[in-house]
């Protein structure tokens, strides 16, 4: 792979981005063989090798700039006129026929198997065969070396291409505007995440999308709606997925065709270049870089699960092909921020508890199971390696549980956890039904009392004399074994201890989530042409840690307001859309 290429300059235009393309994925892994050259190739069609399909994405009609990520500008150095610039605006709406050299017109979509908690599925494929399950929707359209690091570009709802299944290949504004915010607002939160370019909106063309009535209580969608096609680029330094291993690791192991055993070689090293050239050595053989690799991978996604439930995030769809194989998190659909904790909370009706708020650890070691199983085939002929594969997968449930201690530990601002006071704190949690980030916000200012405790009490538990006698307890329990044995500068025994102890909470229990019912009057003043709402939401949710003014804290600082518990397309949804 071409050597990083450093720059510092402001990236005034997109003929100054195009000189940073670097097409890595194009350049080094197999295309397709029976893809077309022209890259019309927008019909669901089996995939039976090869890592990716070149594809051309199809533009949204007369698009409209919404929001970029100012932020994630800066990062990149970007000039925030490039967001608004026309030539800006055509690529990243799918409009790569006025394209300056050395940007290409032709993007790609990559195929993947599907397993769900880890169970194989060849069903969700049109074909029965697993060949034609993939990006639908999904078409990158750019690789670019910027400061040193590699970013792919990513259109969400690009259009087309053969693993599109018949649907049309669109997202539409709701969704786009979800998965914007939530990107940068999981980033702000110290939670791995793809990031957000752009976000696009076409004036004229619209979809139509199952949804429910309003003030509805189903489970399921109840009607079709016509809305907005969108388009938000979103960014990584790879799309690489566990279940695009998992495709190449079962097309080996079942031998599908001459070159599988060399194209999983080729996608497992490709990964590694992409996202662990930092800490896998490229002097060593395959195997060893590849018992690296999963050892490497376990860490990054024991963090990002033990970040997921520190923050109050499920992903609600915690599918082999929704789990990328960089560690971070990816694909915002039925995601959601819990606000009354409840540990099985499930965003997503079609999610079942498997994939609820508390059981993903346990999904996330079936997904790691999966991984594992899809990098076999590389060391069949070394039992070595081959055992050091299966004691890595097979200690995942260890090395996970140490990091949910240690992220519980950093939430109640203990040096030592202890069992008992969690356990205890759980429960109370669940018989009162606290709202999950006020709770853990107030702790963190270490209260005299259970007082301000009680603002994240939902219904009529703050007048229950039994559970306030028992939260009082629990307090004086916690405020005790912090002075016990934590070190003498972050207890509570002084004031300057105190204050620590209580900054030390607040930098990793945050003030703000993004709520859904923060997201659906933003999404629905969007639909009429507003973007104050989103604009705000940005503003708020990228400084999740901060104390904002009082008008800020009085909207985003607050319990669910009870009409809107149960509600579909607030409490839950059944698609992504």
């Amino acid at each position: 792979m071409q050597k990083n290429k450093q720059t510092t300059k402001t990236i005034n235009t997109l003929n100054d981005l195009a000189q940073l393309a670097n097409y890595s994925l194009m350049d080094t892994l197999n295309s397709d063989p029976d893809a077309k050259a022209n890259g019309i190739d927008y019909f669901p069609r089996q995939v039976f090798s090869g890592h990716y399909v070149p594809v051309i994405p199809t533009p949204i009609e007369s698009p409209v700039y919404i929001a970029h990520s100012k932020n994630f500008f800066d990062e990149l150095g970007f000039a925030d006129s490039l967001a608004t610039s026309e030539d800006f605006i055509r690529l990243f709406c799918g409009d790569t026929s006025q394209l300056p050299k050395p940007l290409r017109r032709i993007g790609w979509a990559t195929g993947y198997a599907l397993s769900i908690y880890g169970t194989e599925y060849y069903d969700q494929c049109p074909f029965k065969t697993g060949n034609g399950y993939g990006d639908g929707r999904a078409i990158s359209i750019l690789e670019a070396v910027i400061n040193g690091k590699r970013w792919e570009m990513q259109l969400k709802g690009g259009g087309r291409t053969p693993y599109c299944r018949g649907a049309d290949g669109r997202a539409v504004l709701r969704s786009s505007i979800r998965e914007f915010l939530a990107q940068e607002h999981m980033h702000a939160l110290g939670v791995p995440t793809s990031r957000s370019l752009s976000l696009y909106v076409s004036q004229t063309e619209k979809v139509s999308r199952p949804w429910f009535l309003n003030g509805s209580y189903s489970k399921d969608p109840e009607v079709m709606i016509e809305e907005a096609v969108a388009i938000t680029t979103r960014v990584a330094p790879s799309f690489l997925r566990v279940g695009q291993l998992e495709l190449f690791g079962r097309r080996a192991r079942k031998n599908e065709h001459p070159k599988a055993m060399k194209e999983l070689e080729m996608i497992v090293l490709h990964l590694i270049d992409r996202e662990y050239s930092d800490v896998i050595d490229t002097n060593l053989t395959t195997e060893e870089k590849v018992v690296l690799l999963a050892r490497e991978f376990r860490s990054r996604l024991t963090s990002l699960v033990s970040n997921w439930i520190r923050v109050g995030y499920c992903q609600g769809n915690f599918n082999g092909d929704n789990c990328a194989a960089g560690g971070f998190t990816l694909d915002y659909g039925p995601f959601g921020f819990i606000d009354m904790f409840d540990p099985k909370y499930q965003p997503w009706t079609g999610g079942g508890v498997h994939f609820s708020f508390l059981n993903q650890p346990q999904a996330a070691e079936r997904n790691f199971h999966m991984f594992c199983t899809a990098l076999q085939p590389l060391l069949k002929a070394n039992e070595n390696e081959l055992q050091q594969i299966e004691k890595i997968r097979d200690d995942f449930s260890e090395v996970m549980q140490i990091k949910m201690i240690e992220m519980w530990s950093s939430k109640l601002g203990l040096q030592t956890f202890n069992a008992t006071l969690f356990n205890e704190l759980i429960k109370l949690m669940v018989e009162t039904s606290v709202d999950y980030t006020i709770f853990f916000r107030e702790l963190s200012g270490v209260p005299d009392d259970i007082s301000e405790l009680t603002k994240s009490f939902y219904g009529d538990s703050k007048y229950n004399e039994n559970i306030l006698k028992r939260w009082s307890e629990w307090l004086e329990k916690w405020k005790l074994l912090i002075n016990d044995t934590n070190s003498i500068d972050i207890n509570s025994i002084s004031p300057e201890s105190r204050e620590k102890l209580s900054e030390e909470m607040k930098q990793v229990n945050p003030k703000y989530t993004l709520r859904e019912w923060f997201l659906v009057p933003a999404y629905k003043e969007a639909q009429k042409g507003d973007y104050t709402l989103i604009k705000e939401l940005q503003e708020v949710m990228t400084n999740p840690y901060a104390e904002h003014t009082c008008e800020i804290e009085e909207k985003y600082n607050r319990e669910k307001p009870s009409e809107f518990f149960e509600i579909a397309g607030i409490s839950h949804i059944s698609c992504s859309s």
